[in-house]
């Protein structure tokens, strides 16, 4: 019989102050959790170890979006202070948008930036969105000049320089996430090297993360909520390392949850002779795919993961790919061990 979960299977209890305010001095002196999802059982390791559980011929399947500094703060035409939080451009040259006040900001009200730039509500096109035009500067310089790292409301301070560099992974490339991809903050040039000398490779893709990331599953039933679609790019290069590796029999590593919805958005439709999956294919679109139990996984052998929130799909993914079972325990350990959590805390490996 297959197991049914509620929203409220997924919730779990943990001290306020385990929330990561700040990242670690340094990217790879996190905690790192090694999670054996067959056994159930759990090791304590620092994140520095993690090429210890490289093998040759493993791939390590990066995620190379590039936060953009998306949040915006800017004044009504009553006076009064607004946040636009852009989300993605639209063919049509507009910006989908998130705003506050919400309520004040309807259809052909603007909002000032500085005495050189403003935008305009164009319509309230659903789901907390607003659709923007922006004039007086192009939309990367008003980024540049009025915006701010848009970091997860969980962490209650301003970003501040620092946050440019510390939640952007070094490997960063494709301007597009309003979010990181948080399991990849860890890597250091160094790590990412030391990997490659245990015989693994490194294939990239795209997953430009939306803010949506952050919304809790509000229905009892996670089989009815509706995620928010994110646009992906898988490349030639990409499919064939991963489809290579797959067929020698050796291990896709996804870092991060991102890189896991993005090869399982792509998995070939095609099965082989024993019934799994053959591998991907290259692509680019947009993916609204919702992984949580049950989910057979089709592509991914490794996974490397921040901890997550409760009731996030972030989470409900672990779940289906850890056992629910195994995950659960697993955060309830890193809660009495004290991980630190979320975007600047430790992470975990589950093998």
């Amino acid at each position: 019989m297959t197991t049914r979960y509620n929203a409220a299977d997924f919730d779990y209890t943990y001290p306020a102050d385990l929330i990561a305010q700040y990242p670690t001095p340094e990217r790879s002196a996190s905690r790192l959790l090694v999670l054996n999802r067959q056994s159930g059982t759990s090791a304590h390791r620092a994140f520095a170890d993690f090429p210890d559980l490289i093998q040759p011929g493993d791939v390590l399947v990066i995620n190379t979006s590039k936060v953009i500094p998306a949040r915006l703060t800017g004044v009504r035409d009553n006076g009064r202070p607004a946040e636009v939080l852009l989300v993605h451009e639209e063919p049509d040259g507009s910006w989908l948008a998130m705003v506050h006040p919400g309520g004040k900001l309807k259809a052909g009200r603007q909002v000032a930036f500085g005495d050189d730039a403003t935008g305009t509500v164009v319509d309230v096109v659903g789901g907390g969105l607003r659709r923007m035009r922006f004039a007086g500067l192009d939309v990367a310089t008003l980024m540049d000049r009025y915006g701010a790292v848009p970091l997860p409301p969980y962490i209650e301070r301003p970003a501040d320089e620092t946050d440019r560099e510390r939640y952007q992974t070094v490997y960063a490339r494709e301007e597009g996430s309003v979010a990181a991809p948080t399991a990849g903050l860890h890597f250091t040039v160094d790590l990412l090297d030391a990997i490659r000398d245990r015989g693994a490779e490194i294939a990239e893709v795209v997953l430009h993360v939306g803010p949506g990331t952050f919304k809790p599953v509000e229905v009892d039933d996670p089989t009815q909520h509706v995620m928010h679609a994110e646009w992906y790019a898988v490349s030639e290069r990409t499919a064939e390392t991963v489809n290579r590796a797959k067929a020698a029999g050796h291990r896709i590593w996804a870092v991060g949850t991102t890189a896991a919805r993005t090869l399982e958005t792509v998995a070939a439709s095609t099965r082989a002779s024993d019934g799994a999956a053959s591998g991907i294919v290259a692509g680019s679109g947009w993916t609204d795919l919702f992984i949580h139990p049950p989910y057979t996984f089709r592509v991914i052998d490794g996974l490397l993961t921040n901890f997550h929130l409760p009731r996030s799909t972030l989470l409900m993914l672990v779940a289906a790919f850890a056992g629910y079972d195994h995950a659960m325990a697993a955060y309830r350990e890193a809660v009495a061990q004290r991980y630190r959590l979320y975007s600047y805390g430790d992470a975990m490996a589950i093998v």
